[in-house]
């Protein structure tokens, strides 16, 4: 036994704060009921429909909210810090240190012997060693603690042992008979010897809770990190395994979105290209209507080979992205679009090799659609494109005048300016679209070409 356990200080018990319950935050049970009236489904509608699997109905389709417990945000440097391993080391290692400095500090007499304040000074140095080396720390505080007055050193040391190595090991079972040794056996041993069978007994069971209390510690943070561990692996297998189940949904919708385009849109397309080519041979026509005819055929069977993109897309899941058009593209794109009615400039100056795949694309739907819109809305109006490269980013812009001629309108829904918005969102991009002093029309839209 170290000469500071033959002091018999007061032993203090301090009751354990109740710790107050976390608010809890009960989901909902109470939704609002959704009425559905019988209604003629046509068009598109059909299409979204059958998307649904059969005899399901809207009502089981729901969000439900998932119970949050409402908890404080930390500040920054505390959060850092919890997320840093290396910091809470170095903080623990700091901890360790001053608390077996007080330990020695506060207890040691003023005639002790040197060697003992050596061997304790070493034993207390030892605590920025017990996180990589946990058994040679143990084995540098035995002598203070056997000599001197650095117990908590020894518990501290064996603690952190215990956090590396199982119960069982040898190291483990020599490190806690060691500080048991420690905490059993009295200094000088003329003194140990000299003491009675009570006395004796007494001291075996304070050795004990001084080798047993650190083992049990430490094995409880081991067990306590496994588990931390195990809930964190389980937690992103079932990340896994919902994104998994996301994907098997989302494959099949597409596959019967595919089959529905295909069914329904190629077999229109394909009776207009029938239709135009039949007009096209016929005697009775003029050069005017075998022109029409040609370039509605011709631009019908381009929507089909478009459609059977756009179908194997949807089957493959990006598979076949590199056979969607892009700016290499963009000049047939003009020459279709260019007459007499509709001049068109195009300017561009972007290399292609820069562009990624998606990118590319998404530059040849905005050309298509903004000249869409010029020959429904602005006939008679001459159009600029312009596409060059500012930096990291490609700007895209189509401009057309004010229109020169009344024509009947065309149907639009307004969708296509904002499945561009959408489109220059999910890449990261910006899209703006709206009139222009002169009463024109202007598009313009930004895609990063970094990433």
């Amino acid at each position: 036994m170290s000469p500071r356990q033959q002091q018999h200080p007061a032993v203090s018990r301090h009751s354990a704060p109740a710790g107050s319950e976390l608010p809890r935050q009960r989901a909902s049970t109470h939704e609002p009921s959704m009425r559905s009236t019988a209604r003629a489904e046509t068009g598109g509608s059909v299409l979204v429909a059958s998307t649904f699997p059969p005899n399901v109905g809207i009502e089981d389709f729901r969000i439900i909210p998932r119970p949050r417990l409402i908890t404080r945000q930390l500040p920054k440097w505390l959060a850092a810090f919890r997320s840093s391993p290396r910091a809470r080391g170095i903080a623990s290692d700091v901890a360790a240190l001053l608390l077996a400095v007080l330990d020695v500090w506060l207890v040691i007499p003023e005639d002790a012997a040197t060697y003992s304040i050596w061997l304790s000074a070493i034993a207390v140095a030892a605590m920025v060693m017990r996180r990589h080396v946990p058994f040679l720390a143990v084995l540098v505080t035995v002598p203070g603690f056997m000599t001197g007055w650095s117990q908590l050193a020894a518990m501290i040391a064996l603690g952190s042992l215990a956090q590396k190595h199982r119960l069982l090991s040898w190291r483990m079972i020599t490190g806690s008979i060691m500080v048991f040794l420690c905490g059993y056996v009295r200094w000088p041993l003329s003194e140990f010897v000299s003491l009675s069978w009570q006395e004796h007994l007494l001291n075996v069971i304070w050795a004990v809770i001084i080798a047993g209390m650190p083992v049990a510690i430490g094995l409880l943070i081991s067990a306590r990190q496994e588990l931390s561990a195990h809930i964190r692996e389980l937690a992103s297998s079932r990340e896994r395994e919902k994104k998994l189940f996301v994907e098997t949904v989302r494959a099949a919708e597409r596959a019967k979105l595919a089959r529905e385009m295909h069914d329904v849109v190629s077999h229109q397309v394909t009776l207009i290209a029938m239709q135009a080519g039949a007009l096209q041979v016929a005697d009775d026509n003029s050069e005017a209507t075998n022109e029409a005819a040609r370039t509605i055929r011709e631009l019908s069977t381009k929507t089909l080979e478009e459609l059977r993109n756009l179908v194997s897309i949807l089957r493959s899941d990006d598979a076949a992205e590199d056979s969607q058009p892009g700016l290499d593209e963009l000049g047939e794109l003009v020459r279709n679009f260019r007459d007499d009615a509709v001049p068109v400039a195009l300017d561009v100056t972007a290399e292609r090799a820069r562009l990624p795949g998606s990118v590319s694309h998404a530059v040849y739907r905005t050309v298509q659609e903004a000249l869409t819109n010029v020959r429904k809305h602005a006939t008679g109006s001459g159009a600029s494109v312009r596409v060059r490269a500012v930096q990291d980013t490609l700007v895209v812009e189509v401009r057309n005048g004010r229109a020169s001629s009344r024509k009947p309108s065309l149907p639009s829904g307004g969708h296509g300016l904002l499945g561009l918005k959408e489109r220059a969102g999910l890449l990261g991009g910006t899209f703006t679209a709206g009139p222009t002093s002169e009463g024109g029309f202007r598009v313009s839209a930004t895609y990063p070409l970094a990433g």
